[in-house]
């Protein structure tokens, strides 16, 4: 069928590359290889980031104007190029999406939110009107996909159905790194020789964008475990970068002089081979969803350490695929991460079974199947009535 698709936070073809902005990107792939006719029918940006409620007015203003005049276009052309089901992706108090309801109100056609999510202590403060917003399109929406398991219960809270809940494990596609795991050897060879690394040591990466807020706390948190690890012989190997890179390259200089090799940002094949050459992901993973840069490093065979907090356990199976320390244990962190660089039997051992885990639930593939069942099945229902 056609589907339109809609980003408010951040669309696909934004010009500042992110984890939303990827995701986004997986999940017009994953619609497409289901089957689907996918259009971006919009890049409109519904992000208010200081709680200013004129500011949130105008953008209500100006989304719904926009859905409606996107029905009304469609509604004057051909049937054959009016969408069947409207798709959002990440709508939430900061970004909610007005135009999706509206557009979808006026077509009679389902309305389905990826990733939404709703925060009920938002009510009556500076993002009241985004919050409102935001709970409006999720009650209007006929199927809610959320994947993290962390979110479930506050979405059946709010909506009509409860049954209109369901999960959806997050994804990617999994074969650039599968096959940057296949050329580990080279890899290695390659990235020790340009940066002049001892290959003969373990190395452990983090991939990850250097903002304030919870990635330089996460990149604090990094610091303080490896300060505890002084003894063992590693390096740090970093993707990433971004407005707080001196503060990231001051807490690692303090806690572990000379061992970090900040690399700035990579392209995908790039982030591929440096997670196959490497030995463990480390990143706490302060306050995320769940964290695309740990299943990129298990597609690539390698185990993560990290903390088992929101939505990270639905990515990291603790004990299979990795090791998880609980949420801010900065010490409970260094003593996993110096189990793994101290046994490279259980490393490869986790680094196997992570990479079967996210080729069986984790992939591409996995999430077009799940999605064309549960599409599918929400197209008969309103062909039905």
């Amino acid at each position: 069928m056609r589907i339109a698709f809609y980003a408010p936070l951040k669309p696909p073809t934004h010009g500042t590359p992110s984890g939303d902005r990827r995701v986004a990107a997986l999940y017009m792939d994953a619609l497409a290889r289901a089957g689907h006719r996918v259009e971006l029918v919009s890049t409109f940006r519904s992000y208010d980031g200081g709680g200013d409620p004129a500011r949130q007015a105008a953008l209500r203003d100006q989304g719904v104007a926009l859905g409606r005049r996107l029905a009304a276009q469609w509604r004057g052309g051909p049937a054959a190029a009016r969408p069947a089901l409207w798709f959002t992706y990440h709508a939430y108090y900061k970004s909610p999406d007005w135009l999706g309801p509206e557009a979808s109100a006026l077509l009679g056609i389902p309305y389905v939110i990826a990733e939404a999510s709703h925060a009920a202590k938002r009510a009556g403060g500076p993002w009241d009107i985004g919050h409102q917003g935001a709970l409006a399109a999720i009650r209007s929406a006929r199927l809610l996909l959320c994947p993290s398991r962390d979110d479930l219960e506050g979405l059946r809270g709010v909506a009509p159905d409860p049954g209109r809940v369901a999960h959806l494990p997050p994804f990617l596609d999994a074969a650039p790194f599968r096959a940057a795991a296949g050329a580990r050897a080279a890899h290695r060879a390659r990235i020790a020789s340009a940066h002049a690394l001892d290959a003969g040591v373990p190395w452990i990466a983090t991939v990850a964008m250097m903002r304030e807020g919870d990635k330089l706390a996460s990149y604090q948190q990094l610091a303080g475990a490896l300060a505890h690890l002084q003894d063992l012989p590693w390096r740090l190997l970093i993707a990433g970068d971004g407005p707080a890179r001196a503060k990231v390259e001051a807490a690692l200089a303090a806690a572990a002089p000379g061992r970090a090799l900040l690399l700035g940002a990579l392209g995908q094949s790039e982030v591929a081979a440096l997670y196959a050459a490497s030995e463990l992901c480390l990143w706490p993973a302060v306050n995320e969803a769940y964290g695309m840069a740990m299943l990129e490093a298990q597609a690539a065979g390698l185990p993560v350490v990290s903390c088992a907090a929101r939505g990270v356990p639905e990515v990291v199976e603790h004990g299979r695929t990795g090791l998880l320390a609980a949420a801010g244990d900065v010490a409970g962190i260094a003593v996993l991460a110096r189990r793994l660089l101290a046994d490279a039997r259980e490393r490869a051992r986790l680094g196997e079974a992570a990479a079967q885990r996210v080729a069986a639930a984790h992939s591409l593939e996995a999430a077009a199947e799940s999605l064309q069942r549960r599409l599918g099945a929400l197209a008969a229902t309103a062909g039905a009535h």
